[in-house]
């Protein structure tokens, strides 16, 4: 049995939202080990005959259906306006390579679905997506720069009903 995409996904935000320090997975031929506070000091490496995922993984870009999304309410702030929450930690990405053109900018009109960034974890990529019309109010993190969990990253201003 080895582990889809969408698996080790789950399996990272699941260890991602909890608060243990280190995680290890065994099926079959496959050894998941996940530390947090850096690097392992021990590398298991699979059997020859296992094939790795990590190449048909690493350009694969999926849609986050858990992108939290919250109302504002500091002093001065709008009902319409929602601030955007990272799902995961990782590396926030403004563009979808280096050479091209910012995803969104400030100011810009987006519709419910509109690609706003990704989200770099392990050479996985998470595609964030606006959730609703409105605005971009404000981008909250800078590109190429580590995310936390649940940081904000945008405010968008809701357009009204």
């Amino acid at each position: 049995m080895s582990l889809s995409y969408k698996e080790v996904a789950e399996i990272l935000k699941i260890i991602d939202a909890s608060s243990c320090e280190e995680v290890v997975l065994e099926l079959e031929n496959t050894r998941l080990v996940v530390r947090r506070g850096g690097a392992s000091d021990e590398i298991k490496n699979l059997p020859p005959k296992t094939e790795s995922i990590a190449p048909t993984l690493e350009n694969q870009i999926q849609s986050s259906p858990s992108t939290t999304v919250a109302k504002d309410s500091p002093a001065g702030s709008d009902d319409n306006d929602m601030t955007l929450r990272s799902p995961m930690t990782g590396t926030f990405y403004c563009r979808p390579s280096p050479d091209e053109a910012a995803f969104v900018n400030q100011g810009a009109t987006v519709t419910a679905g509109d690609t706003l960034c990704l989200i770099e974890v392990m050479k996985l990529y998470t595609t964030i997506e606006a959730t609703a019309d409105g605005v971009v109010e404000s981008i909250l993190a800078e590109d190429g720069k580590l995310v936390e969990f649940d940081q904000p990253l945008f405010v968008i201003r809701k357009h009204d009903a």
